[in-house]
């Protein structure tokens, strides 16, 4: 099996949930591999890259996304594109809203002159420099829909402060996916290495 590991925004490809994911594998199950693409890049770009690469692990042996975050919502999309299973911890289902905070934190001056779709708005820990292009692109690629629902399972911490579980459980939900609700914790999913027996039980499963 082929695991890809997508983080979330401000992350890389050396996130914490994604460097326990290939430990535990070397570990326990030396058959999965572990792939962990630094996406700090532009949305399009990011989706383009990670179609591409399913496409080419595809090939070897079976893919399965693991999403954090935003990550978490790329792997939505791609699993609909691709049919490839998916496990989502925390995910954003509402980034083209939830990123608008970046173009908020601009003065109101700078706003009514800033016509430039290029500008910075912000950029992330990992280097992305997002721009009102990538936030037009995240409005026209809304998450409508979970194609294909029997194949994704969705981890959410129920004390998470950046988004809100309940939101995203009754997304999934509503679209028939599975969904865990774990009481406490927080966005980054402190816990996770307790819970990777759980991850990969989820793993197989799916």
């Amino acid at each position: 099996m082929n695991l890809i590991y997508i983080h979330g925004l401000d992350s890389d490809a050396n996130s914490t949930k994604g460097l326990l994911l290939e430990e535990y594998c070397q570990q326990h199950h030396a058959d999965i591999k572990v792939h962990r693409p630094d996406l700090n890049q532009p949305p399009k770009i990011v989706f383009d890259k990670l179609l591409q690469l399913v496409a080419e692990l595809d090939t070897e042996s079976e893919v399965v996304l693991v999403g954090s975050s935003l990550g978490g919502y790329f792997a939505t999309l791609v699993s609909n594109e691709t049919g490839c299973p998916a496990l989502l911890i925390n995910p954003s289902t509402l980034p083209h809203i939830t990123l608008q905070r970046f173009e908020a934190d601009k003065s109101a001056d700078t706003l009514k002159t800033d016509n430039d779709k290029d500008k910075v708005l912000h950029t992330t820990d990992g280097g992305w420099s997002i721009t009102k292009a990538d936030l037009q692109w995240f409005a026209h690629h809304q998450l409508l829909s979970v194609d294909n629902p029997s194949q994704v399972t969705v981890l959410l911490k129920k004390g998470d402060e950046l988004l809100d579980a309940n939101l995203s459980a009754a997304f999934y939900k509503h679209q028939g996916a599975t969904v865990i609700m774990q009481a406490g914790g927080d966005h980054r999913f402190s816990d996770f290495k307790e819970h990777l027996p759980e991850v990969f039980e989820i793993l197989k499963q799916l």
